[in-house]
């Protein structure tokens, strides 16, 4: 935009160019309608009381629980609340990703952002859940239940102690969850990685942006290892060569990461693999050198967690590799 030229004559501001100045003083006035706008949107929204239930709760079309029912909402679901009336709360709640209905709900069981012990209570929640899930006749949905409770832990408490593993566990229980999916479908045994579906990163990368340096972090990196793996190797050695070199390259950067153990071991199983695949390729040196690798990587996962299951099951890895017994293929003499 062309700046207006401008002179002071006794105090006075004018402008030499009048239908400049008045377009630029429009500019600004429209700048600012759109920055006041903006800030007027932002403070409405910290202003919104958001909150979640803990158990599954009714939405009644008016604050009397014989008015008709129109929903129920599931744990960790969230809802904004418009109103109070006494015991009940007008809310706009989401139903699921692509429902949203408006309605009356009792004020009991959901949890605030000023809620005491707040992170705690939906973190516990979350906890009883997973549980759920576990069990063989659990109550159905309670994993994804567990995968919302724990985000709306990190989201709604940030600064809690309990936020980075709540979102972490969160991002995990959906990994599982797509992961299940992902390798029920004929593209997992595709050989490359490409040429299937992996799961969504996004939550595990949020875990990795929002608390760096942490074990959260370290965790959610080593699960992004696994949309790399090949679905078949074929018995050539491009795809364990690959898999083994991404699990040292974690180790290098991940060195305090609770995971270190098992990328050893996952390393080194990848390592004894090659032997005798590259054997079948014709490759003695390359064979013997995997050897050496796979020796050195599985004492390493031993020497970092002995009493771990990582750390016995290199223990056996090695017994194997000194006996000569092949970790890749049939291993019948």
């Amino acid at each position: 935009m062309r700046r207006c030229k401008q002179r002071f004559y006794s105090s006075s501001l004018y402008c030499r160019n009048v239908d400049c100045c008045v377009s630029e003083l429009k500019a600004m006035r429209l700048r600012l309608i759109i920055v006041a706008a903006v800030l007027l949107c932002c403070t409405a929204w910290a202003d919104v009381v958001r909150g979640t239930p803990i158990r599954v709760a009714s939405i009644y079309l008016s604050p009397d629980s014989a008015s008709s029912k129109l929903a129920e909402i599931d744990r960790g679901r969230e809802v904004i609340v418009l109103e109070t009336s006494r015991d009940w709360l007008h809310v706009e709640a989401v139903l699921t990703e692509e429902k949203t209905i408006t309605g009356w709900m009792l004020d009991k069981g959901v949890v605030r952002t000023s809620t005491p012990n707040g992170d705690k209570i939906l973190f516990g929640e979350a906890v009883d859940s997973e549980d759920q899930a576990s069990q063989r006749h659990g109550r159905r949905g309670s994993a994804q239940d567990a995968m919302r409770l724990y985000y709306r832990t990190a989201e709604y408490f940030p600064n809690s102690p309990l936020a980075g593993e709540a979102m972490y566990r969160s991002a995990d229980i959906r990994w599982q969850i797509e992961k299940a999916d992902v390798m029920s479908r004929p593209s997992a045994k595709e050989k490359e990685a490409y040429l299937r579906e992996g799961m969504d990163e996004e939550f595990m990368k949020e875990v990795m942006k929002k608390f760096p340096g942490t074990k959260w972090a370290d965790l959610a990196a080593f699960h992004l290892i696994e949309n790399k793996l090949c679905g078949d190797w074929q018995a050539a050695s491009k795809c364990p060569e690959k898999e083994a070199e991404l699990y040292e390259e974690y180790v290098s950067k991940h060195a305090q990461s609770p995971a270190v153990a098992e990328a050893f071991y996952d390393a080194a199983w990848r390592r004894s693999a090659l032997i005798e695949i590259y054997k079948t390729e014709g490759q003695s040196k390359k064979s013997d050198e995997s050897r050496s690798k796979a020796v050195a990587l599985a004492q390493k996962a031993v020497a970092q967690a002995p009493q771990s299951d990582w750390g016995t099951r290199a223990q056996r890895l090695l017994f194997m590799i000194e006996q000569n017994i092949p970790t890749y293929g049939n291993g019948v003499d």
